[in-house]
């Protein structure tokens, strides 16, 4: 399975961009797909994520401005994200996984970089 990443870029604060990853090959049917992010000097932290099933999780700082998605497909998760903060920038990363409880393989893409600016 590979996961690719595009849609990341430079931005204005307040601004919006909208990142999709697609994956290749054949993922488990029950997954979850979601997205991390890392910034400079920082742990890679969840942003949010989706089950099979539609269930979604946000990080805190995501609930309200971020919204993440699966095409019709079920191999493709996009990650809207609006109103967008300078402490936003950073690498961002497709994930797919097994669902907890599960056993697997945790699939991860090559990232795609976010600035915002002030």
């Amino acid at each position: 399975v590979q996961l690719v990443e595009s849609g990341g870029g430079l931005v204005q604060a307040g601004g919006s961009l909208r990142l999709s990853c697609a994956a290749s090959g054949s993922i488990p049917r029950r997954n979850v797909m979601g997205w991390y992010r890392q910034a400079p000097g920082k742990q890679r932290e969840l942003v949010a994520t989706i089950t099979d099933g539609d269930s979604i999780n946000y990080a805190d700082f995501s609930k309200g401005r971020f919204t993440i998605s699966r095409g019709n497909a079920k191999n493709t998760v996009d990650l809207q994200m609006n109103s967008l903060k300078p402490e936003d920038t950073a690498v961002y990363y497709c994930n797919v996984r097994p669902p907890v409880g599960l056993s697997g393989i945790n699939y991860w893409g090559k990232g795609t970089l976010v600035t915002v600016s002030s």
